[in-house]
């Protein structure tokens, strides 16, 4: 069967107020909780996860809960809302159960992301664990084709920059080329690309010293068109690390810099920002201090 939902332009939402910046928010109590608490960080864009992400069960969200999200985003006042897929989601897999499995719960994913009536669902490729990296991205083409095959005028499927450790696919421009241009053109509108600081660095790209050149490559490569969302995150690691290890803004590797440029870049402007960076001990308060930095790097120039 076939799941319809009430989007059918797949990837319009930006900001429209000036201020597209969020975060990732707990959805502990029901995801209708996390309008709420983007609030409280003062936030017009949220992520979430629509389920546990390191399970696999596959949870049935309520009727009376998706209006309720729907009508605390309202009130909120949040601009875009995403998911964020889970962590056991491997379509690059070449083992085949595991393969079915993973695309069963990446429809999940996109079916209830139609119900609550979120914009996009972010996903990271995946992993060719046999070391075949081209025909890991073929399969990770060919799920996210039968997934947006399934559930009609739902959700942005977003493809996330990896940090490019062993055998992940994803962690080049190159590789996100290669999955999109596989899809068929009847779905491929509703792909972009989910570009995360951290992982960039961490993969090989310089934003330190190459900021502009990172995303004159970005362009040439995937045209910044498909650039649909930020991850905005600090990286332990060094560049070209392959280390997913995220830190506060402008206390890692990357620094200021980088995010001074993004948050003043006019290509940038309204496309929506989410940190996943550390909670620590009081995740409203950290929240609040990564978000009021990023909006003093705009002010400030």
């Amino acid at each position: 069967m076939k799941i319809t939902g009430s989007r059918s332009d797949g990837l319009s939402p930006g900001s429209t107020t000036g201020d597209e910046l969020g975060a990732h928010v707990s959805a502990s109590g029901g995801v209708d909780r996390a309008p709420e608490r983007a609030k409280a960080i003062e936030s017009v864009v949220l992520q979430l996860f629509t389920k546990q992400p390191s399970r696999w069960a596959e949870p049935v969200i309520a009727s009376d809960i998706c209006e309720s999200f729907r009508k605390e985003r309202g009130d909120a006042e949040i601009e875009t809302t995403v998911a964020h897929d889970s962590y056991l989601i491997n379509l690059s897999s070449p083992d085949t159960a595991l393969w079915e499995r993973s695309v069963s719960c990446f429809i999940g994913e996109l079916q209830r992301s139609t119900e609550i009536g979120l914009d996009f669902v972010v996903t990271h490729p995946g992993n060719a664990t046999d070391g075949d990296l081209a025909s890991g991205i073929a399969r990770n083409a060919d799920g996210v084709q039968r997934a947006l095959e399934l559930v009609e005028e739902g959700p942005g499927v977003l493809l996330e920059l990896t940090a490019g450790s062993g055998t992940s696919v994803g962690g080049s421009f190159e590789n996100l080329r290669a999955i999109i241009d596989r899809v068929t053109p009847n779905v491929r509108s509703r792909l972009g690309i989910c570009f995360d600081t951290c992982h960039a660095y961490a993969t090989g790209y310089d934003l330190v010293e190459d900021f502009y050149g990172v995303f004159r490559a970005f362009d040439d490569t995937l045209e910044l068109e498909q650039l649909r969302l930020f991850h905005l995150n600090d990286s332990k690691g060094g560049l070209g690390s392959k280390r997913d290890r995220h830190a506060h803004i402008g206390e890692g590797t990357l620094g200021e810099g980088p995010f001074r440029k993004i948050m003043n870049d006019e290509r940038f402007i309204e496309i929506p920002k989410i940190l996943e960076t550390p909670k620590d001990d009081d995740s409203v308060r950290a929240d609040l201090c990564n978000l009021g930095l990023l909006r003093s790097f705009r002010t400030g120039g």
